[in-house]
């Protein structure tokens, strides 16, 4: 049976931004009836945390593994926000390995890499749960509804309410509406969500609003880089060649490597059981797509292959055993690239709609430095 709701304000998607949006957002507006809605099955978008079902114990970073803050400019919204997570005891400084593989320097790899730029914080738990106590930050527990494997594939706003429908055909209805996910105003939406129309922009016909039709248009410039994990599960007697201590490790690839052997970084963790962890980073389009083709258990042959042949004669990593179990993530959206959408098209106050995530400029596009920023502004400008 189809189900109707009605809030004040909607989210769409659950990602960090979305959280960081929610917790202050809420932080002075206690009495609005605020609702989450994600597609997913948990809050943290691409910083989530794989929690097996199968193996007991095991929790891998799949996504981002940890927050990059560079901040060039000094944002002392930013930097306040960042420290308040750090008195929180939410995340500390990361302080793990990097080690770069290839003919470069290891300074110089690191510091090109997008991954590592400015200063990398860990959350003391697992991504996932960084998300989870963002948004229940500020006492706000039991503040906000969740509606996770929720998919929105309509809009509409008339007489001045938001109406979102699900794939389901449950109806959500609004007097605001914030997407982080920016499904609904991207051309993609017209493949993934297998329709003729940009929801946005049926909600919103051309000339109505030049805001919406600028990010819409802007928009239309921006791609996305495809990426996909591999999680190993090693086996009990997995271990480094060297003593190292710490939760991760990580291991990043010059581009002849990466032309190789297919993969972009390789991040070693540590976790709970004792065991370590692996999850290896792709963005090689036709690696990707050739799963498809392939027989799954020789690509995951060959996956064990490339590792074992990259990491041979290292002094610090092992080779795998191929007996090890592989799980295998595909994202259906990953980084943003290309144009960055400016932050002065974040909110239209004549149709109630607001906008966050690491698709928009200023610091840290594509990376969660954007995330949190474009949230905090965002919630600045609910304000006004």
């Amino acid at each position: 049976m189809k189900s109707s709701f009605e809030y004040d304000l909607l989210i769409i998607g659950g990602g960090i931004s979305a959280c960081v949006f929610a917790s202050n957002y809420l932080k002075n507006n206690i009495t609005k009836k605020v609702a989450l809605i994600e597609f997913g099955r948990s809050l943290g978008g691409r910083s989530s945390t794989r929690i097996s079902r199968r193996f007991r114990g095991w929790k891998l970073n799949h996504g981002a593994p940890n927050l990059n803050i560079s901040n060039n400019n000094n944002n002392l919204l930013l930097k306040k926000y960042i420290h308040e997570l750090l008195e929180k005891n939410f995340i500390k400084i990361d302080d793990s390995e990097s080690i770069s593989l290839g003919n470069e320097s290891n300074l110089d790899i690191i510091q090109k890499s997008e991954f590592s730029r400015g200063v990398n914080y860990l959350p003391l738990s697992s991504m996932s749960k960084l998300s989870q106590q963002i948004i229940y930050s500020n006492n706000l527990k039991g503040k906000i509804d969740f509606y996770f494997e929720t998919l929105i594939v309509d809009l509409i706003f008339k007489y001045n309410q938001w109406r979102l429908i699900s794939k389901k055909g449950d109806i959500f209805k609004s007097k605001y509406l914030v997407c982080s996910s920016n499904l609904l105003l991207h051309k993609r939406s017209l493949e993934v969500l297998k329709t003729n129309y940009i929801p946005l922009r049926k909600a919103i016909p051309e000339n109505n609003d030049k805001k919406i039709d600028l990010l819409i248009n802007l928009l239309d410039k921006q791609s996305f880089i495809p990426r996909m994990t591999f999680l190993i599960y090693t086996n009990k007697n997995y271990r480094y060649k060297d003593f190292y201590p710490k939760k991760q490790r990580y291991f990043y690839l010059n581009n002849d490597l990466e032309n190789k052997y297919n993969f972009e970084r390789v991040i070693f963790q540590l976790q709970d059981n004792g065991k370590i962890g692996i999850v290896i980073h792709t963005k090689k389009i036709d690696f990707i797509n050739s799963i498809n083709s392939n027989d799954e258990n020789l690509f995951k042959q060959k996956i064990f292959k490339n590792f074992n042949e990259l990491f041979e004669g290292n002094s610090s990593v092992n080779k795998l055993s191929c007996n090890e179990v592989i799980s295998i993530m595909k994202w259906r959206a990953s980084q943003p690239s290309g144009y960055a959408i400016p932050l002065s098209l974040q909110f239209s106050k004549k149709y109630r709609i607001g906008f966050c995530g690491d698709w928009f400029g200023g610091e840290g596009f594509g990376r969660i430095e954007s995330s949190i920023l474009s949230a905090l502004m965002l919630v600045k400008k609910f304000k006004t």
